[in-house]
């Protein structure tokens, strides 16, 4: 089995030797320490940080960054002036009021996402594929936008295809252009693939969401093939961890991120053990986070990848409070004739609106109210974006 093309590209971008484990964290020190240094320079929001480390483990006497402090504090994260800003992504979470959260990019970290997109993408895309990208096109430098260069820098063909399409259109899709390979978010996948069946798909990555067992299984199944999970955040410019050919967890972008996992508590945990993945981005120019807690539930795997490459592997479970509807997508998307749901809590408890493909089985004990429709080919998915109830 080849190393992966990751391991490459990080070669390529710091002149690295190799990427063995001893080069991989000198490079992160040597980069985290620069990066301190400019904070310490420029007085900002961590300016009560030291100017360096004499390791990495040092990185774990420093304070947390939180999602709060990005919505408080907004542009006084901003390492770099605004004339040196190629794109900013304003988001507003539930629970917050006033300033929403915003993050900033240089066009060199768009650059280097892109770069890292292809080394991901490279892994099952190649030149003559087809290849449909179900995630949003929202302009410039959008996510969509940079993973069809990446794709188009492979030598494969990208169709914008984007997200709400009905059935009828993918269907059209997969009859007309062909695609061989799908990228976006996990359970479209596996909706398309029982209603409109495999078509000409035969590979997939799936990002953007939380893809739980039961419907990482279900589409392997009809796909015939591994998936290539991606992990990604707007902190992190959309890229951070992709699969191999190994698929055994995925490979982390280390010299853009430095990951660690934390207990509740906010004590360091080993690899191996679930916690909460904090991040600090060494590789962003614009907007670079020292310890920034994701709240996504997640494990480094330890030792190296079969696939011979000492690049760190990381597993995503889910949100750190998105456990139990975890659950819930577990066992509604085991029963093969659903298409598509959405979740809802009513006075009376929890309703499930019912897409379905096929004739509704036995049920599992929800301690649901459950309502079914036979899925039509106007139909749309019932829930754009990431999961959760409402």
């Amino acid at each position: 089995m080849t190393i992966t093309r990751l391991d490459a590209l990080m070669r390529e971008q710091e002149a690295m030797a190799s990427t063995s484990r001893t080069e991989i964290e000198a490079m992160q020190l040597r980069k985290l320490n620069v990066l301190l240094k400019k904070e310490h320079n420029r007085q900002g929001f961590y300016r009560s940080l030291p100017e360096s480390l004499r390791s990495l483990d040092e990185l774990s006497t420093l304070p947390f960054t939180t999602a709060e402090d990005l919505t408080k504090h907004g542009s006084g994260l901003l390492l770099l002036s605004q004339s040196a800003v190629e794109r900013v992504i304003t988001e507003r979470t539930s629970g917050t009021t006033g300033n929403a959260k915003r993050l900033f990019y240089t066009a060199g970290d768009l650059e280097r996402t892109i770069q890292f997109f292809a080394a991901g993408l490279g892994e099952l895309i190649f030149p003559g594929s087809v290849t449909m990208i179900c995630f949003p096109f929202s302009g410039p430098n959008g996510l969509g936008d940079l993973i069809a260069e990446a794709i188009q820098r492979l030598g494969a063909k990208s169709l914008r295809v984007g997200v709400g399409n009905s059935y009828a259109e993918l269907a059209e899709i997969l009859e007309q252009e062909r695609p061989d390979t799908f990228v976006g978010m996990p359970v479209p996948l596996l909706s398309l693939l029982r209603v409109c069946g495999r078509g000409s798909l035969r590979r997939a990555l799936v990002s953007g969401d939380a893809c739980p067992e039961a419907v990482l299984r279900c589409i392997e199944d009809l796909l015939g093939s591994k998936l290539f999970p991606h992990y990604g955040s707007r902190e992190m410019a959309l890229g951070g961890a992709v699969t191999c050919l190994a698929h055994d967890g995925m490979h982390l972008r280390e010299n853009h991120v430095i990951a660690e996992i934390v207990s509740p508590d906010g004590s360091p945990l080993p690899e191996g053990e679930w916690g909460e993945l904090v991040i600090t981005t060494i590789g962003m120019e614009a907007m670079p986070l020292i310890r920034y807690r994701t709240g996504d539930r997640a494990r480094i795997l330890p030792g190296d990848c079969p696939c011979g490459s000492a690049i760190r592997r990381l597993e995503i479970r889910s949100r750190l409070d998105a456990t139990e509807f975890l659950d819930l997508e577990n066992a509604v998307f085991s029963l093969p004739w659903v298409a598509d749901y959405r979740a809802a809590w009513r006075a009376d408890g929890l309703h499930l609106e019912v897409l379905t493909c096929g004739d509704p089985e036995a049920l599992p004990n929800l301690a649901a109210a459950w309502s079914f429709r036979p899925v039509r080919p106007e139909d749309r998915p019932l829930i754009r974006g990431k999961r959760g109830i409402t």
